[in-house]
């Protein structure tokens, strides 16, 4: 069990936001605009995301397709996330370190998941996107919490586990998402813990 912890901070995209449909839509369009098979185009991205690159970005640029516009509307919780956050609530601090477009904590509140946190920290107001280790440090600060008093929970070793490692933040990856692809590489971009869904978090905490 990881002791000593106050707060918890928590990735949103594919963390606790399903972004899925959202991605498969941009895929769509990709392959439309691209006139090649929806299918080629995921495949294709998969396989970039297995090499440890962004797998729609890199798929777009082989392609060269602009990139299609990011539908919010089909972005849905998870099913695990506000059972996860409601518990977790009672017992440590949680927040939020994201790199999302303007509105998140309006987002977080339409989810109905904003009254568990008690702080968002996101790119787009702060005008810095992880791996920038400044916006961890906005959050730890913020939250008056000692790296070592905190756990970073998201689905990027990029972003997410390997800033916050560096910080001496405790870490769990939760493998869903594109980011289940990543293969780690080197000791920087392993995790404290690694997790298929919220709810297997309370095996360690």
């Amino acid at each position: 069990m990881i002791e000593g912890i106050k707060w918890l901070f928590f990735d949103m995209g594919s963390t606790l936001v399903d972004e899925s449909a959202a991605y498969e839509s941009r895929m769509r369009n990709v392959a439309q605009l691209a006139n090649v098979t929806y299918e080629y185009v995921y495949e294709t991205a998969i396989g970039f995301y297995k090499e440890n690159k962004k797998g729609d970005l890199e798929t777009m640029k082989l392609l060269n397709v602009e990139k299609p516009e990011w539908r919010q509307e089909y972005e849905i919780l998870y099913s695990d996330a506000e059972d996860c956050l409601k518990e977790l609530s009672g017992k440590y601090k949680i927040g939020v370190i994201a790199n999302q477009s303007p509105g998140a904590e309006k987002r977080l509140k339409n989810f109905g998941l904003l009254k568990y946190i008690d702080l968002v920290i996101a790119s787009a107001e702060e005008g810095i996107a992880k791996p920038d280790r400044r916006i961890f440090e906005i959050a730890l600060n913020r939250a008056n919490c000692e790296p070592g008093q905190s756990i970073m929970i998201g689905d990027r070793i990029d972003n997410d586990i390997v800033p916050a490692k560096k910080l001496g933040m405790r870490t769990i990856w939760i493998k869903r998402g594109f980011g289940r692809y990543w293969n780690i590489a080197c000791e920087e971009e392993k995790a404290d813990y690694e997790v298929n869904n919220l709810m297997e978090i309370f095996d360690f905490i």
